[in-house]
């Protein structure tokens, strides 16, 4: 089964050594090894953002391009909205891109692979399937 990579994780990956994102950072290597990883316009521009220096930005875009853009579907955008809305009405403030990630996920029947916590709450309200 595939599963949807956030920029957490990307960014836990590339950017940190700190010990506490290791077991994360080896389950990324592991999915990638089995070809498992998908990644999303968007979220490759989170990753890519905060790269002033452009031959680390090159370097980074080049191993990124290995992974292609998983297609987005009008309705991904429209989903993602009625997720927004809902879980709002539930008090639960989302950003578009978490909530289109879930739509993503949602329509694909896959997980996402986080470490941020917002996702637990739009579980609770939401059909998505967190990758552990």
């Amino acid at each position: 089964m595939k599963v949807l990579v956030d920029t957490c994780i990307w960014s836990h990956a590339l950017r940190s050594k700190k010990p506490e994102f290791e077991a994360q950072v080896k389950s990324l290597e592991a999915l990638i090894i089995d070809q498992r990883v998908l990644i999303i316009g968007a979220i490759r521009q989170e990753v890519l953002s905060g790269y002033s220096d452009m031959t680390k930005f090159e370097i980074l875009k080049a191993k990124l391009n290995y992974f292609e853009n998983t297609p987005l579907l009008d309705e991904d955008y429209i989903t993602a909205a009625k997720f927004y809305n809902e879980c709002r009405q539930k008090g639960v403030q989302g950003s578009h891109i978490d909530l289109l990630i879930c739509a993503i996920a949602v329509r694909l029947s896959i997980p996402i692979f986080t470490s941020d916590n917002d996702f637990g709450f739009y579980q609770q309200h939401l059909p998505i399937k967190l990758y552990s």
